[in-house]
């Protein structure tokens, strides 16, 4: 992709060179991908609330167990089971963990790039340039 962000192609076909096409590019990729990290954001949001009632589930069937074996006139060994359980219970929650950790920086991802996005078009529509920066 040598040069990609040298210049842009405008709606017409034709080239667009220095800061203005380079932004072009930009917004177009951003607006490319923004569904994508939408989506994978509710799809991350979806299986953390699954994670949640995963590990809600496993709560009521540890304690059941626990209490089933308080309550049994033979004897049971139903500890074995129960620490299953709660292992299970705890990688739940790990992976809901790693799982809000990489949603909250999808989140701040998406908000820089639409902080970005909104500072190169406000650039774009009053014609300032950074310092530094080609001219038109």
């Amino acid at each position: 992709m040598a040069g990609a962000g040298s210049a842009a192609v405008s709606g017409a076909g034709t080239p667009v060179a220095g800061p203005a096409g380079r932004d072009i590019f930009a917004e177009g990729l951003l607006e490319f991908l923004r569904p994508a990290v939408q989506q994978l954001d509710s799809h991350v949001h979806a299986v953390r609330e699954s994670q949640v009632e995963l590990r809600e589930q496993i709560d009521n069937l540890a304690t059941e167990l626990c209490r089933i074996n308080e309550d049994q006139k033979v004897a049971l060994d139903l500890d074995p089971y129960v620490k299953k359980l709660l292992n299970a219970r705890r990688r739940v929650v790990l992976v809901n963990n790693i799982l809000q950790n990489a949603q909250e920086r999808l989140r701040r991802l998406n908000h820089s790039v639409a902080k970005e996005t909104a500072r190169r078009r406000a650039m774009l529509d009053s014609g300032v340039y950074p310092p530094g920066s080609p001219s038109k």
